[in-house]
């Protein structure tokens, strides 16, 4: 195997056929962005989502997609060109995978595509021990999801980050605020009725307990974008706060809960989750 992703592989704990397969999805996670970053992906847009803070802000769960958002709108932006960057990274450390293009099913800004390549054949070319992947269908395929952003919301503030491995390069990103405000719209935004998705939660607290404020003018701006609130309407700290806490006496915390369950370790972490547990934290957000 490539010394490479050896190395990468060393900073896991691996117990399971399911830790490995994370792992393995994480290091194609990496291998991807070092190749959109050597394609000059990043001079057009930006890392943000739930895998943009566990690499850079070290969320303790694991995050399947890669999230990005162009700088400026572009409505002519193919996300395509970059295909050939990616393919020609993967490559280079003897992985067999290939850039598809995901079909769109409504007209939105959003432009999404997968790394795909089989499960079973890269479990055995990370971990040569063929006991391990007894349990993996030979068919399985694995997949990367990355998506990108071609008409973003405005107000968004950009940092520069540096990785080492899988080699070393660069990549733009949002700020630390500007991350908590894309994950306080998804809480306030995402329909909870058909789609309890506790990971926002989970990572909410993570944002909390770590004292981050929201760009509150970028999460004014995604609000307006998703039809929440309009031009006119105000939202200062207390008007999310108080969005936030209705929303927290909607959620169904068991589903919540089942949602996190096969991305971490610790389930007890969300021993106290209740409407009364997220409201109470809430009186502590700050804005930038």
């Amino acid at each position: 195997m490539n010394t490479v992703i050896t190395q990468m592989l060393s900073r896991y704990e691996l117990y399971s056929d399911y830790d490995r397969v994370n792992a393995l999805k994480e290091i194609l996670q990496e291998i991807t962005l070092c190749g959109l970053s050597r394609g000059g992906f990043f001079q057009k847009a930006a890392f943000y989502g739930g895998t943009a803070l566990r690499m850079f802000y070290g969320l303790d769960r694991f995050s399947e997609d890669l999230d990005f958002s162009l700088i400026e709108k572009d409505e002519s932006f193919d996300l395509s060109e970059w295909f050939t960057a990616i393919e020609k990274e993967v490559a280079s450390y003897g992985l067999n995978l290939s850039v598809e293009t995901k079909k769109k099913t409504k007209d939105t800004a959003i432009q999404s595509a997968f790394l795909k390549g089989n499960t079973k054949e890269h479990l055995l070319l990370f971990y040569h021990d063929n006991d391990i992947s007894e349990t993996v269908p030979r068919n399985k395929a694995i997949k990367i999801k990355f998506e990108i952003d071609t008409a973003p919301p405005a107000g968004a503030s950009y940092e520069k980050r540096y990785q080492l491995l899988p080699a070393p390069y660069e990549i733009n990103m949002y700020d630390e605020a500007s991350l908590f405000a894309g994950k306080l719209h998804a809480v306030i935004c995402r329909n909870w009725q058909s789609r309890v998705k506790g990971r926002d939660l989970y990572d909410y607290i993570f944002y909390m307990s770590k004292g981050s404020p929201v760009n509150l003018p970028h999460l004014r701006a995604r609000l307006i974008d998703s039809g929440f609130i309009t031009r006119n309407d105000n939202c200062d700290l207390d008007d999310v706060k108080r969005i936030l806490k209705n929303k927290f006496d909607a959620i169904d915390y068991k589903q919540a809960k089942e949602d996190v369950m096969p991305f971490i370790k610790d389930p007890s972490k969300m021993d106290l989750w209740s409407p009364d547990f997220f409201k109470q934290i809430t009186d502590n957000l700050t804005a930038k």
